[in-house]
């Protein structure tokens, strides 16, 4: 659990520079360049990413208790909001459809949608320590880019098309699909429904 600390403390650290220390990152372009900076960033993400899906897969292998049983009928509720989560993901990397511009940050709302649903199904120490941190870092985010949007430093997005909810509706509903069948359970060693596990 220690080292799940750790790792969240770093990855999501690393991911609240702007918001706790707003001038560090222009001092840093300034000093080494935006192409060394962006460099530097893309590996520290990448980097404190793996050493918490290490550290969550190490806090799994111990015998941490249970904080609370989820409710009969989470695992069904937290598959249906991850339906949601993953059309907003994929919404978010798309040109502007209705999704993308009534959500403003969908990338931001899928993670709070993702760590909301595991949090409803997931009673392990470990996994809330992860989901609520997760939760808290959309929740601060979210609240940053607000501000960030009445000082006129973020722009939100512009409507396109609709026919990019379409795509983002079938991508995610293909991607999704391929979670429930057989990726999350390759991936993270679960079955999202026991009775698929193989």
């Amino acid at each position: 659990m220690a080292l799940l600390a750790l790792s969240l403390i770093l990855f999501l650290g690393l991911h609240l520079i702007r918001i706790v220390a707003p001038g560090f990152r222009q001092a840093m372009i300034d000093k080494v360049g935006k192409s060394a900076w962006t460099t530097f960033y893309a590996a520290a993400s990448i980097l404190t990413l793996v050493f918490v899906i290490h550290a969550f897969g190490a806090a799994r292998s111990q015998p941490i208790g249970m904080l609370y049983n989820p409710p009969m009928g989470m695992t069904h509720l937290t598959i249906t909001l991850m339906l949601i989560a993953v059309i907003c993901l994929v919404a978010g990397f798309l040109p502007a459809g209705h999704i993308k511009t009534k959500a403003k940050h969908p990338v931001v709302l899928s993670i709070k949608i993702w760590a909301l649903a595991h949090l409803l199904s997931n009673g392990e120490a470990y996994s809330v320590l992860l989901f609520a941190a997760f939760l808290a870092w959309g929740v601060v985010l979210r609240i940053s880019l607000k501000r960030r949007e009445r000082n006129g430093e973020v722009s939100l997005p512009v409507f396109v098309s609709a026919k990019y909810d379409i795509y983002a509706v079938v991508i995610g509903v293909v991607v999704w699909a391929l979670m429930i069948w057989r990726v999350h359970e390759w991936l993270i060693g679960v079955a999202p429904l026991p009775m698929l596990a193989s």
